[in-house]
């Protein structure tokens, strides 16, 4: 499931792969975009925020800068390719875009809210996100401010809404509140102490920078890298409850109900 630090991950791989190369050909299999051809424009940058990536490119003539933009929501992700490597990550029918440049294939699966827009317009479609958490805007005291002017949202939808902070996913939500033992129902203007909160989610998310394997525990070992998400009725690791499961707004989330009380 794509979190922040998944994004980032991506545009980093993306980056290394497609910086500053010529593409040799492109295929788009969204309606939007399925007569657009980019051949021979150059990939200047790949970069992430919050679950948005963004590819910008360069037109042969030397116009006008564009953006690439896809949403990667719960099931997107892209993957590349040596030339001639079978593409082997998802079924061929999920592909939505293909990028191609003398030494790479960039393929894009199940992505979402693709466009082709000037770079200058990319305020349309990210604009409206809080502080990235791995971005170099990150502002925690922006991103307090923006949790704190819906006081009486639940915590845990508060997390997820990409307007306040950017980044976290159901998995960074569910450890969060579990390491700060915060009930998921919690009102925002009831919790004791948003500033660290928002601290502790930009140092999780920092601290998975760079690798697939996402832990909150600090052991990359399977079946050991989180405290209650994906452990329905499994012991608590820290008081050997059972933890919980329950849907909470449109989401699925873990709780330990010993080391997570419920508000009073």
């Amino acid at each position: 499931m794509p979190e922040g630090d998944t994004v980032w991950n991506t545009a980093r791989l993306l980056a290394r792969a497609l910086t500053g190369a010529r593409l040799t050909g492109s295929d788009f299999r969204v309606p939007q975009l399925a007569a657009t051809d980019l051949t021979d424009w150059r990939v200047a940058d790949c970069a992430s925020r919050g679950k948005h990536l963004l590819i910008r490119l360069a037109e042969p003539t030397g116009g006008t800068p564009w953006t690439l933009h896809s949403h990667l929501r719960m099931d997107g992700t892209w993957r590349v390719y040596a030339p001639g490597q079978r593409w082997t990550a998802r079924p061929a029918h999920l592909i939505r875009v293909v990028l191609t440049t003398a030494t790479a294939t960039a393929v894009g699966y199940h992505l979402h809210e693709v466009a082709l827009m000037p770079t200058a317009e990319e305020h349309r479609l990210v604009g409206h996100l809080g502080p990235d958490l791995l971005g170099p805007d990150w502002d925690p005291a922006e991103a307090v401010r923006r949790l704190a002017d819906r006081p009486a949202e639940s915590i845990a939808e508060a997390l997820l809404d990409q307007r306040n902070l950017a980044g976290v996913g159901n998995l960074y939500k569910c450890e969060l509140l579990f390491l700060r033992g915060i009930n998921p129902r919690t009102r925002v203007d009831a919790v004791p102490d948003l500033a660290g909160l928002v601290t502790l989610a930009h140092d999780l998310l920092a601290a998975n920078r760079g690798r697939w394997t996402q832990s909150t525990t600090g052991s990359l070992h399977r079946g050991q890298t989180s405290y209650v998400y994906g452990r329905r009725a499994q012991p608590c690791r820290r008081c050997g409850t059972a933890i919980r499961k329950e849907e909470l707004g449109e989401r699925v989330t873990y709780w330990c109900p010993r080391c997570q009380p419920a508000p009073t």
